[in-house]
């Protein structure tokens, strides 16, 4: 076999691929810069006076620094309580949602009943209406079924989660369809294959979900303000908004106990950030 004729990269080609370099990290650093200049700022200022906190030009190393900040900002207001209340909103909203949405996204891919694509893209066009336009309507039907000032008028409302149903659905398409007919051989049937088959090889996709879920209900602001009525059951978001009074806002106490409310959404993505790269990558791959 002859070899393949070389390859001749032309000097514009060259001097294109060497400009483009420099500009593409450029672009990457001060996207960066954008996104982690507010941290910075934030952690920054929940070690300052409040007579610091605007200064100009701003200090980064704030001179005193002032640590007691903290237990200050965790003892103006029942955050333990309001971490809790959020933890426990979170965890049984996402767990629900994975739950619910891997079951719905199961039923559109592998099971076959009249109207199915049509029931599948009605349940997708309800992701053009916007969140605020629900908001009247659900309060009214929480308040009929007497959920008001309860954490299910937080929680079920969310837990049928659209996206998250059409992302497994589309995850779910891809898995092999000889290993559900091995599986139904050995007479197994559809919650053994959704358990045993599909949500182990959809882990992932599920950790990427997962982690969104949680974010999104950690950081939901709306719903807790207009369901939740008693201090008691604040979440976190609605504890932060005490921070800001009429004529005043405590910045080194806000940034403080923003701070604080930071640490879980983290932990949850260090302990899954294996599986969510893994499952952005197969997001991309699978078709």
């Amino acid at each position: 076999m002859t070899p393949p004729p070389p390859v001749h990269v032309s000097v514009v080609q060259r001097h294109t691929r060497w400009l483009g370099r420099p500009l593409y990290y450029a672009t990457l650093i001060a996207g960066a810069a954008v996104m982690i200049i507010p941290f910075l700022w934030m952690v920054s200022t929940s070690f300052k006076r409040e007579s610091d906190v605007f200064t100009y030009p701003p200090e980064w190393i704030p001179d005193p620094i002032r640590p007691e900040n903290y237990p200050d900002a965790l003892t103006a207001a029942p955050f333990g309580r309001y971490l809790a209340n959020s933890l426990f909103v979170s965890v049984t909203d996402t767990v629900l949602s994975l739950l619910i949405c891997a079951m719905a996204g199961y039923a559109f891919a592998r099971l076959r009943f009249r109207f199915r694509n049509t029931i599948f893209i009605v349940v997708l066009a309800t992701m053009m209406v916007p969140f605020h336009v629900e908001l009247i309507p659900t309060f009214v039907l929480m308040r009929w079924l007497g959920w008001v000032d309860t954490y299910q008028a937080i929680i079920v409302p969310s837990i049928f989660w659209v996206f998250g149903i059409f992302l497994l659905r589309q995850f779910f398409m891809t898995v092999p369809k000889a290993l559900e007919d091995a599986m139904r051989m050995d007479g197994a049937g559809h919650l053994r294959i959704l358990f045993g088959l599909m949500i182990p090889l959809s882990l992932p996709a599920l950790a990427a979900l997962g982690i969104f879920k949680f974010m999104f209900t950690w950081n939901s602001l709306i719903a807790p303000l207009i369901f939740l009525q008693t201090r008691e059951n604040y979440t976190v978001t609605l504890g932060l908004a005490m921070f800001q009074g009429q004529f005043e806002t405590r910045w080194a106490l806000l940034m403080a106990a923003t701070v604080v409310t930071l640490l879980p959404i983290i932990a949850v993505f260090l302990i899954a950030q294996r599986y969510f790269i893994e499952g952005m990558a197969l997001s991309g791959l699978k078709r």
